[in-house]
């Protein structure tokens, strides 16, 4: 057991080790992700409508969910009724074939069962949930568009906050519905047809349970495993592309391929931005969530003495303590998305700016103080261009 233990510490130390050194190694990029983690602070201090825009998808994401759940619970009980006439001691089965719709009216025609096509509506839910893949994939990249066209304006404003525009979110999304709808509908494509896929894969994964053929399972377990990597990798890649729709306006091919671009150029920087900022986020929704539980927890189990606040004693207590717990996971993480999506439009930004422009009376960075800082660069004038 002394070694067991002894091999663990020793494994543990390395880990660490090596942590230690990777951290020393990409420090100037952690500093430029936390920098960047203050700059999207600093926007959402001056727009804060951009906290109270994910009601917006939210509501329009509940739409699509409650018409898909009514064409799949209609298709599910549709069918083609059979009504025979039941005529003496004979069985209903063997009647003559009536008319439904003369069911209350004609005394011998009775209900039978009802026919069902399981082909054609098989392929009608199939059909239905990809367009629920589509709209909601579709809803989602109208809502990002949004946002990163109002953390845009934040940032290209030469003077902050002075010059940022009156109404950014409903300013970017009414560009985003006239200029934009179609390329957010192919990139909402894209995914909708991967996450199909996987879809499939699942369904035919699941109607393999207890073959025995091995090299089937594996392809099967392959295919999803890669799907899942493609749909991952496509999120992450057309979240750009929508950023650089809502910078330049280009169509999503000519955005995804120039976000690509920006991208690999700056490698380093975006895998350390987006791997700080994600343990940040989690950190952030940890805390809030737990906080609450623990609130909770106090409250619904009659620990709560504070007037004029009455006390509750439950004797099933976790029940609403789990509730809540779920609900303030479900509101941070919907409200940090939004602060995720700042921070990635504002590096996209700065990216973009550290590279098209040197400074000069004719190129001005447009970035704020402490990012110019980090490039050890300034501006050679103060004054608005």
């Amino acid at each position: 057991m002394p070694t067991t233990w002894m091999v663990f510490g020793i494994i543990i130390s390395i880990l660490l080790a090596i942590t230690l050194i990777i951290v020393c190694f990409i420090r100037s990029r952690i500093h430029l992700a936390t920098k960047m983690i203050a700059e999207t602070s600093k926007a959402l201090n001056s727009m804060t409508s951009t906290l109270f825009f994910p009601l917006v998808p939210f509501l329009m994401q509940m739409v699509v969910f409650v018409v898909w759940a009514s064409i799949t619970i209609w298709l599910a009980t549709s069918g083609e009724e059979n009504c025979r006439r039941k005529l003496g001691m004979e069985p209903i089965e063997n009647g003559e074939p009536c008319d439904c719709g003369s069911l209350g009216v004609d005394a011998n025609c009775h209900y039978v069962n009802l026919t069902k096509d399981s082909n054609r509506i098989m392929g009608l839910q199939a059909y239905n949930l990809f367009g629920f893949f589509w709209l909601t994939c579709f809803v989602s990249g109208l809502a990002q568009t949004t946002l990163a066209g109002a953390f845009a304006s934040y940032y290209w404003a030469f003077k902050k906050p002075r010059d940022v525009p009156n109404f950014p979110v409903l300013r970017s999304m009414g560009r985003a519905i006239r200029y934009n709808l179609g390329s957010i509908a192919f990139g909402s494509l894209v995914l909708a047809i991967v996450r199909f896929i996987r879809a499939i894969l699942d369904f035919l994964q699941k109607r393999l349970v207890g073959a025995e053929n091995v090299v089937l399972k594996f392809l099967y377990r392959a295919l999803s495993c890669f799907f899942y990597i493609l749909e991952t990798v496509l999120k992450f890649l057309t979240k750009r592309a929508y950023i650089m729709m809502a910078i330049y306006g280009k169509g999503f091919c000519r955005s995804a391929r120039d976000s690509f671009s920006l991208v690999t150029r700056n490698i380093v920087r975006v895998v350390v931005l987006d791997r700080v900022t994600t343990f940040l986020l989690f950190l952030g929704k940890a805390t809030i969530t737990l906080g609450m539980g623990a609130v909770a927890f106090i409250y619904f189990s009659g620990r709560w003495d504070v007037h004029p606040i009455p006390r509750v004693d439950l004797y099933y207590y976790f029940v609403p303590v789990i509730v809540v717990l779920i609900g303030s996971y479900y509101i941070c993480d919907t409200f940090f998305d939004v602060y995720e999506m700042g921070v990635n439009t504002i590096f996209m930004c700065f990216l973009e700016d550290s590279e098209s422009n040197d400074g000069s009376a004719q190129r001005p960075f447009y970035m704020s103080e402490p990012l110019k800082k980090i490039l050890g660069k300034q501006n050679q004038v103060t004054n608005t261009p």
